[in-house]
Formats: structure tokens, C-alpha cells, sequence
């Protein structure tokens, strides 16, 4: 299947939009405090989010709603969460964004870096699906929980004779 430069064109510059609406989003406060208008313009309203089950904020986050709650609940999950490099390749209604994460854990403190590779579906203008895919989820799984303290058993008292 071949396409045009405008279809990449089209994917790219949202793309491209989006994630300075995001970055935008994020420096006026993030989730809570900036409105997700700075970001609507980007996503149908019916944009399905997949996230690895195993994450602290996996599952299926679906429309503007579900959007602005996946955005809060990485707020409570993350410190800081910044996207360092990006490479977008875009053929037709698909692209594939390759990101380099650098964040930091807020239950743990621990910092991260590593790869994240995110499909998206882009049509007539707006995301429509978003399906990322981590190399080490349990990594980033545990370092953002904090570990539980392994229970130490008490001596039963023996009874004397």
C-alpha cells in the first residue's frame, strides 16, 4: 500500500500539534489544574487509550473523559514523566511515534528512562486510537510501587511445663 505525503503530512502535523498541546497541558499544571481543552482538538471524541494491564494505569482510557482520567491518574502515578526524543513515522491513517522517557516515580522517587514505541491511528484530522507498547513493564510496574514490608511472624509463646 503506498500514500501520499500529504497522509503523512496530515498525521505528522497532528501529531506534532498534539504533543505541544500536551507539553502546553502539562506546563499550565497538568491534570487538575489546566483544562483538557488545550488537548480535545487533537482526539475524537470516541479515542480509545490502551494501556498495558500491567501498569498502575493500564486498561482501556475511552473519550474525552476517559482521556482526562488517564491524565490524572499518570499524575498521581508520576512525578515527572518527560518525553525526551521523538521520531514519528507516518504512512497513511497510521503512525508510529518511538519516544524516549525519562521519568521519575512519585510513591518511590525512582527515576526511569526508557523507550516507548506508541501506534496511532489518526483520521480525518483527530486520534482516534492510541496503543502503546513498553519494552519492560514490569520494570516501570515496579518502580512506581512501593514495596509492601514482608510481615514478620510472632513467636507463639510455648507454655511452660
Amino acid at each position: 500500500m503506498t500514500t501520499s505525503s500529504a497522509e503523512e503530512s496530515e498525521s505528522v502535523r497532528v501529531l506534532t500539534g498534539m504533543y505541544a498541546a500536551e507539553a502546553e497541558y502539562l506546563a499550565a499544571g497538568g491534570p487538575g489544574e489546566a483544562p483538557f481543552d488545550l488537548l480535545a482538538p487533537f482526539f475524537a471524541p470516541d479515542v480509545e487509550l490502551h494501556q498495558a494491564d500491567a501498569l498502575p494505569y493500564g486498561g482501556t482510557w475511552c473519550g474525552h473523559r476517559g482521556v482526562t482520567q488517564f491524565f490524572l491518574v499518570m499524575g498521581e502515578v508520576w512525578e515527572s514523566f518527560d518525553m525526551v526524543e521523538q521520531e514519528f513515522l507516518a504512512t497513511g491513517e497510521t503512525a508510529v511515534v518511538l519516544t524516549q522517557v525519562r521519568a521519575r516515580a512519585r510513591a518511590t522517587g525512582r527515576e526511569l528512562s526508557f523507550p516507548l514505541l506508541q501506534a496511532i491511528t489518526v483520521e480525518d484530522g483527530l486520534i482516534t486510537r492510541v496503543r502503546p507498547f513498553y519494552w519492560d513493564t514490569r520494570a516501570i510496574a515496579d518502580a512506581c510501587a512501593v514495596p509492601t514490608p514482608i510481615p514478620i511472624p510472632t513467636p507463639t509463646p510455648t507454655p511452660a511445663d
